[in-house]
């Protein structure tokens, strides 16, 4: 019979049906205990993860039996996706299943951060009134610069020309970049230029890591918010922090960082004045989206098996 290893949480109705049809064992915490994730990786068929389970070389190495890696999301940096390839293990995302998510928190939060919310209610709750002190803005007429224009970035576009703003995308990979009623696409510098929004959409790559640094927040001549909803190491977060302290940025939002969760190094260095919006990786984690991820994977799974 078919064995599957799920090593992080999924949904007791995804998991049942699995059970159906496999011999399943199930350890949401099994990503942490890594002797015993080496040691009886090579008796399962499949492997279902999340985020947390590093499907590096070490574990693979002693998988000789795996045909199927599930990740319970859409980022694949931690899956050695190549060496997945040559061992002819078919890795399998959750594409667009968290989509919709994302797309509500990039536009909740610039919504939030250009009417300065963070810092109305850090002052309020401290017995302030900065009803005058504190300017904020409408988002319509606002130009949105998209990094990035895959999945989620579409549907980002989308659901921002509805609030008003202009979109403007940059996507090097992008085949067709016939600019529609809802983007304009650019070069990166005009992204950095005449954005008053700035939200990542990119994989980690070595291409994208320390993508947004020194130099890129030097050209951001509109102060713009930065939002980050890919990968934390796509953002130096030194030289973020740097530019919101000289007034380079106005605000950001990140809902991904470099080490997750955050180290104390970073953390001392937000304020309660800061015009910023801090998040431990949920942009893309509802109850909705969880079930759709969840139930996507269990169904390629399904397929996988049978079709095999």
């Amino acid at each position: 019979m078919i064995k599957i290893l799920i090593t992080e949480f999924i949904n007791q109705n995804s998991l049942d049906l699995l059970k159906d049809k496999f011999k399943v064992y199930y350890d949401d915490q099994l990503w942490e205990k890594i002797d015993e994730l080496k040691e009886i990786i090579n008796d399962y068929d499949g492997l279902i993860v999340r985020n947390k389970t590093q499907v590096n070389q070490d574990i693979l190495k002693k998988s000789n039996n795996l045909k199927f890696v599930g990740r319970l999301g859409v980022g694949l940096d931690n899956i050695d996706t190549k060496f997945c390839e040559e061992k002819n293990i078919h890795v399998q995302p959750a594409t667009g299943m968290n989509a919709d998510s994302v797309v509500e928190y990039v536009a909740s939060s610039s919504l939030s951060l250009i009417k300065k919310i963070p810092l109305f209610h850090n002052r309020t709750i401290k017995g302030d009134w900065p009803r005058t002190s504190i300017k904020s803005e409408e988002i319509k007429g606002k130009v949105l610069g998209l990094i990035g224009f895959g999945t989620i970035g579409k549907k980002v576009s989308n659901y921002c020309s509805n609030l008003g703003l202009n979109v403007i995308a940059y996507d090097p990979y992008l085949k067709d970049q016939t600019s529609d009623q809802n983007v304009k696409f650019v070069e990166l510098d005009e992204i950095y230029g005449t954005s008053n929004i700035i939200s990542l959409h990119l994989p980690l790559t070595d291409e994208t890591k320390n993508l947004i640094n020194k130099s890129s927040f030097s050209k951001m001549k509109e102060k713009p918010i930065i939002i980050n909803t890919s990968r934390g190491s796509v953002i130096n977060e030194d030289d973020l922090i740097e530019a919101y302290n000289v007034n380079l940025i106005s605000g950001f939002a990140l809902d991904v960082f470099e080490n997750e969760p955050i180290k104390e190094s970073f953390y001392n260095k937000i304020k309660s004045n800061m015009n910023c919006i801090l998040t431990p990786h949920i942009s893309g984690v509802t109850t909705q989206s969880n079930e759709r991820v969840c139930n996507f994977i269990t169904e390629k799974t399904l397929e996988f098996f049978e079709n095999r």
